[in-house]
């Protein structure tokens, strides 16, 4: 489940200060897989077939890592900046595998402030044991304009085997 509050309060450019942090975590459910599988087209094995991932030098399924990148996209949009940023740039590091059930947490650092509103953050994915998972940097377009909008409400989606 997402931690993001039930609005969605940005921090605009001139906000932003070097050093400024925050965080965004969700687990990985077996629903999560699937509907990532179904919405992105990677249906590799590793990620879908217990019995092939056995055979695979993870042992077990895993996520896909773009699923972990997603949640850096999900922090930026939501979190810090928040609504109104547009993504840029994006460095991905993929540190160790993500298995079902684990709990990632995503910390977002403010690195720097550049001209024309850009931000560039470290991204740092880390998982329940606070072994890190994913790190990176993120280069976004900082809203300049404060808003605060209630957090939309998704459909439900029920999956059928």
């Amino acid at each position: 489940m997402s931690e993001t509050p039930d609005t969605l309060d940005n921090i605009t450019y001139d906000e932003l200060n070097e050093g400024d942090s925050a965080t965004f975590s969700r687990t990985l459910t077996e629903d999560e897989l699937i509907l990532f599988a179904a919405v992105s087209g990677d249906v590799n094995p590793v990620h879908l077939d217990s019995e092939f991932a056995a055979e695979s030098m993870f042992k077990e399924r895993i996520a896909h890592g773009m699923w972990s990148g997603s949640l850096i996209s999900a922090a930026l949009a939501t979190v810090m900046p928040g609504p109104g940023t547009i993504y840029l740039d994006q460095s991905l590091s993929f540190k160790r595998p993500v298995k079902l059930n684990d709990t990632l947490t995503v910390k977002l650092t403010v690195l720097k402030k550049e001209a024309k509103n850009r931000v560039v953050l470290e991204c740092d994915v880390r998982n329940q044991k606070d072994e890190k998972v994913v790190s990176g940097e993120a280069k976004v377009i900082a809203p300049t304009k404060k808003v605060s909008l209630k957090k939309p409400r998704l459909p439900k989606i029920i999956i059928e085997h």
